[in-house]
């Protein structure tokens, strides 16, 4: 059988991780052809494995709307493809064989929906890309996920049957890590994640306001955002400084020295949407305590992990709360100590 692996957006992160891990499984399938194409991401060649990349993709959206759409049915047809699979969360249009589409875009499926004055590019995925992608899997012979709570997400809100849909775990890789040893006189809340408006870095601060009135100064807050990806974050950082607030905009960060703050620090973690949230997975991995938005993606990750707590991911006042009983250390809510 052949088959061709789309994946065209696959550029840099996790969907070049994703990639090769596909590409790592079908290396070592020899039973059937596979055929990858690709823009500007590089792989070997092997007897079964042809791989054609088309960089010029990445020109333009119009270039890569135009290769959808005109370009990628002819390279079904010019060799002999018998399925697809579609590493981009929507069918190849106009392939004309069965497809495996798989699914790595949480935004549709996410609790929370975005209005259009409140962020255009997640309510444009939510409500415009996200119709496409529904309707591309109720059309695609299989659908792959990352995660449980998408499956069940995709099955309730596309009216599929459950075994349309497969779990397929991302692979991901733990760094090693001491034992667990927060600072308990200067405890570090740390919160890595991008500018994005779901992160919900505004909840965190309002949080870290609520503390100062109430007279708590004995902590350090850590993001790895810079203060200046975008007017939201400019604003909060803006917002910090006035209020000599103890948060530091670190920026991004190796993965090793992730690993050592994970190790040393409680894990704060608002974002309100997540196909997977990945610094949960990492923070358990090195046994720290958590505290997370209460929400799908959160409670798959960490539901059952015991140093783990939850807070309504727009309520400031509860993380707060919970804050200040790490603050405290008290033996009714969460000590620091193990």
């Amino acid at each position: 059988m052949k088959i061709l692996v789309y994946d065209v957006a696959a550029e840099n992160g996790g969907a070049v991780t994703v990639l090769k891990s596909f590409y790592e499984e079908f290396c070592r399938d020899k039973k059937n052809e596979y055929i990858f194409v690709l823009s500007v991401c590089k792989l070997e060649e092997k007897p079964h494995i042809k791989v054609l990349n088309f960089p010029w993709i990445k020109k333009s959206p119009l270039h890569r709307l135009y290769f959808d759409y005109f370009v990628a049915g002819k390279l079904v047809k010019k060799f002999g493809v018998d399925e697809v699979l579609s590493l981009q969360n929507i069918e190849l249009p106009h392939a004309g064989v069965p497809q495996t589409v798989y699914e790595h875009n949480a935004l549709p499926f996410a609790e929370y929906k975005f209005r259009m004055t409140e962020a255009f590019r997640p309510w444009f995925s939510q409500q415009v890309l996200g119709r496409m992608m529904k309707k591309s899997i109720r059309r695609a012979k299989k659908v792959m996920v990352q995660t449980n709570w998408m499956k069940e997400e995709i099955v309730r809100q596309c009216r599929i049957p459950a075994n349309k849909v497969e779990v397929r775990f991302p692979p991901v890789e733990m760094l090693p890590v001491k034992p667990y040893h927060p600072d308990q006189k200067n405890p570090v809340f740390f919160y890595p994640a991008n500018g994005s408006a779901y992160k919900n870095h505004r909840t965190f601060l309002e949080a870290c306001k609520i503390l100062q009135k109430k007279g708590y100064t004995n902590y350090r807050v850590v993001w790895t955002v810079t203060g200046k990806e975008n007017e939201t974050i400019r604003s909060l950082k803006r917002e910090a400084k006035e209020k000599g607030l103890p948060i530091r905009f670190q920026g991004p960060m190796a993965r090793e020295t992730l690993f050592k703050l994970y190790a040393s620090s409680v894990l704060v973690f608002p974002s309100y949407i997540e196909t997977i949230g990945l610094p949960l997975l990492e923070a358990r991995h090195a046994d720290a305590r958590i505290v997370a938005a209460d929400c799908l993606y959160a409670r798959d990750c960490v539901g059952d992990y015991e140093r783990a707590e939850f807070f309504p991911p727009l309520d400031s006042e509860k993380l707060a709360d919970l804050l200040i009983r790490y603050l405290k250390g008290t033996k009714s809510g969460f000590s620091l100590e193990k």
